[in-house]
């Protein structure tokens, strides 16, 4: 009996040739949410990340590191090995494996294991392994919350829509604080830590953004005086980005197809195009007939 495949994950993958009987079962047990058996897989999947991402976090933990060094190198390993082979098993219970391969979810698997292996080579690539946080988004799927990933695309839209508009505002705000720190390297000088122009722009840009470390600060009058006209530039300068990023928002919540055709009855506009009641008075679009 052919196992059901009702998730949208199965179908993209699984498109093509037929499965032999073993691989069909381990597909199922893999990707098939909807059955006991890959919903037991997935609960599994879930605390191993749970679990390998709290080791990487503690291992970064000096005291934690010198007294727990060994059990933390073969938890590390034990995980790496468990998540290889899921990755190769994922790639064998599939009808087109490439596509996986390329898929999200597919690269973020990928990305999950090879920073053990690197770690061979570069010891401090291992703690990269806290990508793996990333594969917990697995849990929209096992607990049947697919329907907030269509609120993300909407935020996702709405960023690329106003993403021309986002790297003008940083392109603008890049010139202003190369202008600035060059004027407050020539104002001030290396004598108030202002020692070149790049370090003066870095300098700027933290003045811009209101983040205000304090390593350097002007020392003259004029410098102050600069200084505080750019901080308060900052609090405005803050808010453009939001309220491009906000306005691409809103238009992705209205319909797109709206007319400004005023209702007869009580005057408000805003119908969609193929109305033909009013829907704030209910009564007809139609104009009366004199």
């Amino acid at each position: 009996m052919q196992p059901q495949k009702n998730t949208r994950d199965r179908l993209y993958y699984n498109s093509g040739k037929h499965l032999s009987p073993w691989r069909e079962t381990l597909n199922t047990i893999i990707f098939g949410a909807e059955t006991n058996t890959g919903k037991l897989f997935d609960i599994i999947l879930i605390i191993s990340i749970f679990i390998s991402i709290l080791v990487v976090m503690l291992s970064s933990v000096e005291a934690f590191y010198q007294q727990y060094s060994p059990l933390f190198f073969y938890l590390e390993w034990g995980f790496t090995l468990l998540f290889t082979i899921e990755y190769i098993f994922r790639l064998i219970a599939v009808r087109q494996p490439k596509l996986y391969a390329r898929s999200f979810f597919g690269v973020i698997d990928l990305l999950s294991i090879l920073p053990s292996y690197l770690g061979l080579l570069l010891p401090s690539a291992k703690y990269l392994l806290i990508i793996r946080i990333l594969r917990l988004l697995r849990i929209f799927r096992i607990f049947k919350l697919a329907e907030y990933m269509e609120e993300a695309e909407v935020l996702i839209t709405a960023l690329k829509s106003s993403w021309h508009k986002i790297l003008v505002f940083l392109y603008t705000v890049l010139t202003l604080a190369v202008i600035f720190g060059s004027l407050l390297y020539v104002v001030e000088g290396s004598a108030a830590g202002f020692t070149s122009i790049p370090k003066s722009v870095y300098w700027a840009i933290v003045t811009l953004t209101t983040v205000g470390y304090g390593d350097i600060a002007p020392q003259t009058p004029l410098g102050q005086i600069i200084a505080s006209s750019i901080m308060i530039m900052g609090y405005g300068i803050l808010a453009v980005p939001t309220g491009i990023y906000s306005a691409e928002l809103i238009k992705q919540y209205q319909p797109d197809k709206l007319t400004n055709h005023a209702c007869p009855s009580c005057g408000q506009i805003g119908h969609d195009q193929d109305a033909s009641f009013c829907k704030y008075c209910g009564n007809s679009l139609e104009q009366p007939e004199n």
